[in-house]
Formats: C-alpha cells, sequence, structure tokens
C-alpha cells in the first residue's frame, strides 16, 4: 500500500526539475528503475530520474515536506529486495565525465557506467581500479568498497577515491574529501549507504595500458586437480597478483559462448599488472595442472579488463548469496566439490571463489569505513533458475555455510552481504568500531534517517 501524494506538490517538483518525475502507476516509471536482476521489481509511490545535482536538491526538498524515505538507484546492479513505497532518486542521467589527465583523475557522474570511463582514461595510458564488470555503475559499487581483478595490487576500488559531490538531507550541496567534510569522506568510502546522495565522484587513475591476465577452463576429469592445484598454488602467490576460480554450470542454451553451453566447467581468472614473461611463468603451473580445454589467458590492453571474468552484460533472475572466508585450504577444496561440484546437483549457476588479501588488507593512509580487510577470499553461489530461489539455493547455500562455518569471517563486505534489512546480515558488514562510526555519522547527517538504510 502506498500512500498518497499531493498532487500540487507533485506538478511544483515537476516544474521545478529538468528531468522526470513518474508516480505509481505512470508509464516509463518501471522501466526507469528497472533492476539488472529482473526477479527485483521495486514500487516506490514516486520516482525522480533526475538530471541534474539540482534536480537532486529538488527532490530531497520534496521527500523531506512528504515525509517520504529515500532511495537511489542508477544501473540496478545492486537491488537485494524490491523497494516498496517512498521515493527512489534514479541518478542513472547524471553521467558527466571528466579526465584530468595531468593530475590522474576522473571526475565521474553518478549514474556513470566503469566502461565509459575506462575508454576516456585508456586514451592517456590510464586506467581505473574497476570491478569485474564494466557495466556496473561506478559510484554504487564504490561506495561499498569495490573488489576487482586487480584488487590484490591494488586494494580496494574505493581506496582511489578523492572525493565526492553530495546532497545532503537538508538539501545541500556538500564537497566531502580529506580536508572537507572528512568525517563524512571516511563514510562514504565503504559506508555505502544512509549518508547523503552522491552526485559526483572524483577517482585517482593508476597508470596502466597492458596486462597479462584472463581465464582458462577446465572440464570433466580436470576440474578436480585443476582446482586443487589453484588452492596451493595462489596461496604462494605475490601481492601483485589477484586470481579467482568459478564453477560454472552452464544451461544449453542461446547467450553463453558455444563452446561453454551445456557443460560444466572450472574457470581460473588471473590478473597480473607486470611483465608478460613474469605474469606467463607465474601462471605456468595452472596450464600444468591439468589438460586446459579453452585458454583465454594473454598480454591484453587494460582496456580488456571485463574478459577476465567475463561476466554477463544483460541481467536475469538470479538468487545470490556471498560471504567471506578467512582460509580456503584443500578441505574447503572438498566442500565445493562435494556440494557444489560436477554430479554434485547443486542448483547453482556459478559458485566463485575470489582470492584477495594484498592490497585489500591495508587501509588508507587516512582511514575509511571498508569491512572485510581481514579476509582472504570471497565466497559467492549464484542461481538462474527461478523455481530453485525459494528452497532448493537457499538450502544447498545453508549446507555450504555450515560446512565452511569455522573458517566464515566475522565480517562480510557490504557489497556482499545481500539484503540489508535483515538485521543480522547488516550487523555482520562492518566491524564494531567502524559500524559505531558509521552511526554517528549517518545521525549527524541524517538525523530523520530520510535515506532509508539497513534494517527498520
Amino acid at each position: 500500500m502506498g500512500i498518497e501524494l499531493d498532487t500540487s506538490a507533485v506538478a511544483r517538483l515537476r516544474a521545478a526539475v529538468t528531468g522526470t518525475v513518474y508516480v505509481r502507476g505512470e508509464e516509463g516509471l518501471a522501466a526507469e528503475i528497472s533492476c539488472f536482476n529482473p526477479a527485483i521489481r521495486h514500487d516506490p509511490d514516486i520516482v525522480v530520474a533526475v538530471a541534474s545535482e539540482e534536480d537532486v536538491v529538488e527532490a530531497v526538498g520534496f521527500a523531506r515536506e512528504a515525509g517520504l524515505p529515500v532511495r537511489v538507484q542508477a544501473t540496478g546492479h545492486g537491488a537485494e529486495a524490491p523497494i516498496v513505497g517512498g521515493m527512489i532518486v534514479s541518478t542513472r542521467g547524471l553521467d558527466r565525465l571528466s579526465i584530468d589527465a595531468e593530475a590522474r583523475r576522473a571526475h565521474i557522474g553518478a549514474g556513470l557506467r566503469w566502461a565509459p570511463v575506462i575508454v576516456a582514461a585508456a586514451e592517456h595510458g590510464l586506467a581505473p581500479v574497476t570491478g569485474s564488470s564494466t557495466s556496473v555503475g561506478a559510484v554504487g559499487y564504490s561506495l561499498g568498497g569495490g573488489i576487482g581483478p586487480l584488487a590484490r595490487h591494488y586494494g580496494f576500488t574505493s581506496d582511489w577515491v578523492r572525493g565526492f559531490r553530495v546532497v545532503t538531507a537538508d538539501g545541500r550541496i556538500v564537497t566531502a574529501d580529506r580536508q572537507t567534510n572528512s568525517d563524512l569522506f571516511w563514510a562514504l568510502r565503504g559506508g555505502k549507504g544512509g549518508l547523503a546522495i552522491v552526485t559526483e565522484m572524483t577517482l585517482e587513475l593508476v597508470a596502466l595500458r597492458s596486462l597479462y591476465g584472463g581465464s582458462v577452463f577446465f572440464e570433466g576429469g580436470a576440474i578436480e586437480p585443476a582446482l586443487r592445484a589453484w588452492i596451493d598454488w595462489s596461496a604462494d602467490l605475490p601481492d601483485e597478483a589477484t586470481t579467482s576460480i568459478a564453477l560454472l554450470s552452464v544451461p544449453d542454451l542461446d547467450g553463453p559462448p558455444p563452446p561453454l553451453r551445456g557443460r560444466t566447467v572450472l574457470s581460473v581468472r588471473f590478473a597480473f599488472p607486470g611483465e608478460t614473461a613474469e605474469g606467463e611463468k607465474l601462471f605456468a603451473p595452472i596450464r600444468d595442472a591439468a589438460p586446459v580445454y579453452l585458454d583465454f589467458v594473454a598480454e591484453m590492453p587494460a582496456t580488456a579488463v571485463a574478459s577476465i571474468h567475463n561476466d554477463p552484460e544483460e541481467g536475469g533472475p538470479t538468487w545470490i548469496r556471498g560471504f567471506m572466508l578467512d582460509t580456503f585450504d584443500q578441505d574447503a577444496g572438498d566442500v565445493l566439490l562435494e556440494l557444489a561440484g560436477p554430479g554434485s546437483g547443486a542448483p547453482f549457476l556459478a559458485v566463485e571463489v575470489r582470492q584477495i588479501g594484498g592490497a585489500t588488507a591495508r587501509d588508507t593512509d587516512d582511514g575509511s569505513a571498508v569491512g572485510g580487510r581481514d579476509s582472504g577470499y570471497t565466497l559467492s553461489l549464484l542461481a538462474a533458475d527461478p523455481s530453485t530461489f525459494a528452497e532448493a539455493a537457499p538450502a544447498r547455500a545453508q549446507a555450504i555455510a555450515d560446512a565452511l562455518r569455522d573458517r566464515i569471517s566475522a565480517i562480510t563486505n557490504v557489497n556482499f552481504a545481500g539484503d540489508l534489512a535483515d538485521r543480522a546480515a547488516f550487523e555482520k558488514v562492518w566491524p564494531s568500531a567502524v559500524q559505531e562510526r558509521l552511526t554517528a555519522t549517518r545521525t549527524q547527517w541524517d538525523p530523520d534517517r530520510m535515506f532509508a538504510f539497513g534494517p527498520a
């Protein structure tokens, strides 16, 4: 059930903004707030598709007067649960981008995806520290920290953020960086939400034209020896190298690459931003571990970073559970093979383990709110068959969690935590000291909790 909006106030809002205002039931609303996961369908009272920073100010003022909670969505990738009621500010129209090559800075609008940032930076021999998918919104991803294909070398993406422009709950446009509103800057790097609406992010770029990376695939009887080799090999990798694995049960349908359709495979991903010869030497033990089915690891331009994980560009119904692990050894490999490997009957399209550590374990010199720095690995379970979402996927995920309970980290980074309306999940996304400081910062900047975030 929604609320009845004041039609004259809505008319004034429409006249004040250059973007578009939708109220429940109007054509265009559903398309504006559609999610990458179409199983998630929002039902807000009102949506403001902003086209400028001033539009955000007007939207916040309307919500404050109407007593509406406000949530923000850009690309729709981060949606974990339906939003019912209140206002959604859609920031996908805030897509400005400028590159200051001399200062190695990118100024990124809140609605921009990574792909155009990568292309623009590459013209200057630079690159952003991105996530595995370049279709994800840069700002929303970075607010939670951000673990990408080069994380062990460069750290969390948020570690490279140098400033934000935001609209506060009282409708002010302010800057947050090391020198100005430093408490808010600390919180925005890893604190995710409930603070302000980000309109622009300033990101430091790294000097990177090419890297040695990609993925190799193993199938059939090669999966287990390759997985076991990866477990031992990755434990000794230098911090400059980042790796992950994914057990994939690929449906025999149009969409996936033909060589993978209808197959169960193990993908081993690798990224090394150094000399090709050194990268080849580091990766050789994986190629030697078992017969390789497909091999796409080679020197590549930095603009091809998305090909390392090959995340889908088009969305589909998904059920996801994620958490972090302190360790991942051969015993954990036993669990993965038994409960999610070939022949296990697991209902998952993908089971992914990312090795982190290295630079992700080191906070910035001025501190940030990122949770999960003490973990060694992430584990994500993804199901794509809606018939499994209610029972089969949650039950198998719980069995895996139970089997790995002694190594599940006390803290799971907010980007991997799922629905934060669950109080138990919310309380495990930051260490207690960080959680307390975040609560205080949210209270300072949004005392009435207008920017809805976390459990009610």
